[in-house]
């Protein structure tokens, strides 16, 4: 197949839970192409905590899209805007182009296409994450409910998946040793369990039972509130979403909630400008998608602020050992953002 040159009318760059669902929101207005990127996310339910493993999330979304709508192995090296039409161009690995009116950047925290219209790149949090899985062939025994404890610095979390999964992590901050300390499974695990040896011990047998092949350690990445709210998310026809746009830390549980959100939004916003007359020429096109993208980032823009800053407050009082510190971080939690569960209780809209 030729990739030398390849025109869309709109290119979402990133495969990941964001990319998807945005593709799977506009496949039926336009045909687009989709990069694969690697995400984490753990999601959570209106009114009840629910896990899901990525890859199952991923297969259902991608089961949803026309096989010929998305194209793995692309990999975007760089992005430019073309000075004879100010639409997007995509250079690839390969030396090949891709062309196209609207460019929707979903490629996660690293993403090329953030880069290329001048985000700061995310800073790197105090936090560590482990995570794995842990099968009980007999049933776990947990209720459907999300556990958090802390002891000395060090948050557990579990939930389950289902009756015989669940998904765990431990946050704490990190060390001068982490550094020297290998990312071996067998080794990751021997040191999780020294560290939980004051935990229960139901939960230290959770992470020493848990599956090698599930563990991973995180060095958390995040955009703090206030880059988000002096950051510029659209350039010519070019958008972020997703990670891209609002990488946060994992506690509380939103990340991937707030893609799919993004996604809705953005189809939405996009979608009303598609239906207009396509007959116009371009200056007309990329006057109407810019206005689209800005409609998506001003409606997005608030909620993302919101959920930032209160991951960033629960993040600086989990890596505080003093007390007094961490009473005022959840005053401030209380003060301004009310019900502590008001974040999984919002409601983007509908397509």
């Amino acid at each position: 197949m030729n990739i030398s040159k390849i025109d869309y009318e709109i290119a979402i760059v990133g495969g990941g839970i964001c990319g998807l669902a945005t593709a799977l929101a506009l496949h039926r207005s336009r045909e687009m192409s989709v990069d694969g990127k690697t995400i984490h996310v753990i999601p959570n339910g209106k009114e009840e905590h629910r896990c899901l493993k990525r890859s199952d999330l991923i297969e259902a979304l991608a089961h949803g899209l026309p096989p010929q709508t998305i194209r793995f192995g692309f990999r975007i090296v760089s992005v430019e805007i073309d000075q004879l039409t100010s639409f997007p161009v995509l250079n690839l690995h390969n030396g090949g182009v891709i062309r196209a009116k609207v460019v929707l950047g979903c490629d996660g925290v690293s993403s090329i296409v953030a880069k290329s219209f001048g985000l700061k790149p995310p800073r790197i949090s105090p936090i560590i994450e482990r995570r794995g899985l842990t099968t009980y062939p007999k049933g776990h025994g947990f209720s459907n409910e999300f556990i958090r404890i802390t002891e000395k610095c060090l948050l557990v979390g579990i939930v389950p998946i289902d009756d015989k999964l669940v998904f765990w992590f431990i946050d704490r901050p990190r060390l001068p040793r982490d550094s020297r300390v290998s990312r071996e499974p067998e080794v990751l695990k021997e040191a999780m369990v020294e560290e939980m040896k004051d935990f229960p011990a139901e939960i230290t047998e959770m992470v020493k039972n848990s599956d090698l092949d599930s563990l991973s350690y995180t060095q958390i990445r995040y955009r703090a509130p206030w880059d988000l709210l002096l950051a510029r998310f659209r350039i010519a026809t070019m958008t972020v979403a997703g990670d891209a746009m609002h990488v946060m830390g994992p506690f509380l549980g939103q990340g991937g909630s707030a893609g799919l959100e993004d996604a809705i939004v953005l189809a939405r916003c996009l979608a009303k400008e598609i239906c207009l007359d396509q007959s116009s020429n371009d200056r007309n096109l990329r006057i109407r998608f810019e206005f689209g993208l800005d409609n998506y980032i001003k409606e997005r823009k608030t909620r993302i602020l919101m959920l930032s800053t209160t991951t960033y407050l629960v993040g600086l009082m989990l890596g505080t050992s003093s007390t007094a510190k961490m009473l005022l971080i959840l005053a401030i939690v209380r003060i301004f953002f009310g019900n502590p569960f008001s974040h999984a209780q919002y409601d983007c809209g509908h397509l």
